[in-house]
């Protein structure tokens, strides 16, 4: 006689830090999961500050490891609450907050079959690229199932600039700013 067994639901796991194109791939993962009627694993990824082997050489991070994981949950909390104005995405699905970095904890996570990674495609530049390291690229390289790389934001290109010359101190064009929020379609 065989068993049957019913497959686990798909989930989409999604890379969530707080920055802007972590909360555009959240969005972008909940339309993803209603489609598909799947679940939305909602992850924050945490070290402790200078990593884990400064972590473990210090008798005092021992200590400080409760307020850290307490600060990630607050974090995505608050992530959470930025996309779906409250902390239910009305998907099923669970958030949770993992101890490590963020490409292998997407990878980690996500280890059945029928699971996407989504993740922010981050910057773009030589710069960019050279000091900090891609999450997304992480995920392509090592991940056993599909990953959905989400494009930045429209909107996140004018507050980039806007940022620069305020910095800058130099006069914000508000005009040329209205017409780019103007050409952003909704929702994006």
């Amino acid at each position: 006689m065989s068993e049957s067994h019913s497959p686990a639901a798909a989930r989409l796991v999604v890379g969530v830090s707080g920055s802007l194109g972590s909360l555009t791939a959240l969005s972008r993962a909940a339309d993803e999961a209603r489609y598909r009627g799947a679940e939305l694993w909602p992850v924050l990824a945490w070290e402790p500050p200078g990593g884990d082997l400064a972590a473990r050489r210090s008798p005092a991070a021992a200590v400080l490891v409760e307020d850290w994981e307490r600060l990630a949950r607050e974090r995505l909390l608050k992530a959470l609450r930025e996309v779906f104005g409250g902390l239910g995405s009305g998907l099923p699905g669970q958030a949770l907050i993992a101890r490590g970095g963020p490409g292998p904890a997407l990878v980690r996570i996500a280890d059945r079959e029928g699971d996407v990674i989504v993740v922010g495609a981050g910057r773009r530049g030589r710069l960019c690229r050279a000091l900090w390291p891609s999450v997304g690229r992480y995920c392509l390289a090592h991940a056993a199932c599909p990953v959905l790389a989400v494009p930045p934001s429209p909107l996140q290109a004018a507050l980039e600039t806007a940022h620069r010359r305020n910095v800058l101190r130099l006069p914000l064009d508000t005009g040329r700013l209205k017409r780019e929020f103007d050409a952003v379609p909704p929702g994006a």
